[in-house]
Order: structure tokens, then C-alpha cells, then sequence
């Protein structure tokens, strides 16, 4: 699998990650042993987890993964701190002490001693200097290797990046972690800009848009199987099932077609190539779905297909 920087860092990350929100709810340790191996023997290391994930779970399981075997060198693991689950409620958190509570906490889950990548979940109401103050920490007493931000819009990535560029002292912000795919490119407006102005990686969470772009949910399907029809993920992809993303969705599938391709593996090829992508984040639940998405690595989209993509998802990307 190719490999490329996080932005201007040393961090060389696949440019397809393994995302762990479903771990522990929709995916039990069995399932995620073998998507860990899997992505690893196909050369992929970029693995994004966080505390809010199953609750702790995510990160336990790939803890575990590490206890049983498998090489710590041989994973990017990327984790977050600031949104957490408290009592059965969502929490955010941002001050120094909870961020680094979470990550301690983190560490201990993974069964490592470091992250390679720390990233502030969300923006929250602490003083930024406070928030970014606990990444220089954590870097300096070897915590985690490298930091970013994650579901900031422009401004707030912008203004996190230039504070920790005023002081030689800080440590850069290597990442910007947003949702972005065909039916979610709101980021191209400021995120996109933001991160290429301060050489940041972006992270796409979500490439395949919450699974609505695999095809799965066309002509008002809603498979009993699917995140779609469960309790706790049913609101997640709510928003992409109304009918303004229907054409969107029909026509990945009308392109996958013609290219003798899946409709999962054009929205995935259409988001890992966007430019100022660093890696695009998938959760397959399965190892089918994984190896489905891997079977993309050798391919690519020709850019007439892309710029049929691009107009009938929202227009041009200027920077394509």
C-alpha cells in the first residue's frame, strides 16, 4: 500500500486508514482481530481510534491485538482526547488536565507506552492555549510522536496552527481530522484551504459517507443488518438517506458500473486522490468489506469520471 506524509511532518501514514468507531458495538473482538491483520498484511499502518469509541473499547481491542503479537512497529495509531463517553453521556472536555487524563488513560487501553498521532476530538470551551498547551506536553514527555486536530472548521484549524507556529517551543500541528466524501464537502470550502496554507495532512473521516455511498440503502433499502436499521448508529446515517443525496449515490453507482468497479471503491478512489488527503478513513465491519476497499489500491479515476463526480456532488474542486 502506498504511503504518504502527514502534512509537512516526518509521519508517513497509508493512504487508506482504519477507522474504529463501530469496535465494540457493531464489531466484537474476532471481527477486529482479523480487519487488523488483514490491513497490516496488506501494508496499511494507519489505524484511528478515540476514548469515545464503544466507550474505551475500540482501544482495548487494539491493545489487545498488540498483546497477541502483532508488531507495535507496524501500526500508525492515532488516537484522541477531549470527547469522551461520562455516565452514559457525551462529553467534551478540553481542558490540559481532562486531555491529559484521556490520553493516560489512552496509553493504558493500547497497552503502549506513545501514540503516534494525538489529536484534540473537538473544539471545546477551554482556552485554546490551555488545549494546545497539553499537546506540547504530551510530546515532550514522549506521550505521542506527533498532534493534530480533529472536526475543527477553517478558522479554528487555522488559529491552532498559527499559535503553535508563533513559538518555536510548541509543537507543530501535523493533521486536521474532518468528515469529507462525495456527499460531504463542506470542507473544501475553509478546512481544505486551511490545511494546505499550514502544510497540514487531512484526515477523511467517513470517506464512503457513513456507508451511504457503498449503495446499500438505494431505492429506500435499509438492510437489517446495516448501521442504517440499528438503534445506535441509525442517526449517523439518517442525514445521507433523504432524497438530496440520492442522486449523488446513483451516480457512484451508474460510474461503478461502467468501470467494472464497486460503488464503495469510486467514492473511496474519489476522496484518497482529492488533493491535501492524506489518508482516507473507512470502518468496514467485515473482512469482505475490507478487502473490497483494498482492491482499490492499484486503481485510480480517470478525470473525466472525477469531474462527473465533482459537478453533480457540488462543483469543481479548485484544488484539483
Amino acid at each position: 500500500m502506498q504511503h504518504r506524509p502527514l502534512g509537512s511532518s516526518g509521519l508517513q501514514v497509508s493512504r487508506l486508514g482504519l477507522g474504529t468507531m463501530a469496535w465494540g458495538r457493531d464489531v466484537e473482538w474476532p471481527q477486529a482481530r482479523d480487519l487488523l491483520r488483514d490491513f497490516v498484511d496488506a501494508g496499511g499502518t494507519l489505524v484511528d481510534t478515540a476514548p469515545a469509541y464503544g466507550a474505551g473499547v475500540a482501544e482495548k481491542m487494539v491493545g489487545k491485538a498488540l498483546a497477541g503479537g502483532l508488531p507495535r512497529e507496524a501500526l500508525v495509531i492515532a488516537t484522541k482526547a477531549g470527547f469522551v463517553i461520562r455516565d452514559g453521556r457525551r462529553v467534551i472536555d478540553t481542558s490540559r488536565g481532562a486531555l491529559l487524563s484521556d490520553l493516560e488513560q489512552s496509553l493504558r487501553r493500547l497497552g503502549t507506552d506513545h501514540v503516534d498521532l494525538w489529536q484534540v476530538h473537538a473544539w471545546g470551551d477551554a482556552p485554546l492555549e490551555e488545549t494546545l498547551s497539553a499537546l506540547d506536553s504530551a510530546v515532550a514527555r514522549g506521550m505521542a510522536r506527533y498532534v493534530g486536530v480533529s472536526n475543527f472548521v477553517g478558522w479554528q484549524t487555522a488559529t491552532a496552527a498559527t499559535w503553535q507556529d508563533a513559538d518555536r517551543a510548541r509543537t507543530p500541528i501535523s493533521s486536521v481530522q474532518v468528515e469529507y466524501s462525495l456527499l460531504a464537502r463542506r470542507a473544501e470550502v475553509e478546512v481544505v484551504p486551511a490545511a494546505r496554507h499550514h502544510r497540514l495532512g487531512l484526515l477523511a473521516w467517513s470517506a464512503l459517507g457513513r456507508g451511504a455511498l457503498t449503495g446499500k440503502y438505494r431505492g429506500g433499502r435499509l438492510p437489517r443488518d446495516s448501521r442504517a436499521a440499528s438503534d445506535h448508529f441509525g442517526w449517523f446515517l439518517e442525514p445521507y438517506l433523504q432524497p438530496r443525496s440520492a442522486a449523488i449515490v446513483d451516480a457512484v453507482a451508474h460510474a461503478a458500473q461502467g468501470l467494472g468497479l464497486t460503488p464503495g471503491q469510486v467514492a473511496l478512489m474519489w476522496v484518497r486522490d482529492a488533493p491535501q488527503v492524506a489518508s482516507a478513513l473507512v470502518g468496514p465491519r467485515t473482512t469482505d468489506q475490507l478487502a473490497e476497499l483494498l482492491d482499490a489500491e492499484d486503481k485510480t479515476l480517470v478525470p473525466p469520471i472525477v469531474s462527473a463526480l465533482d459537478d453533480i456532488s457540488g462543483g469543481a474542486n479548485a484544488y484539483r
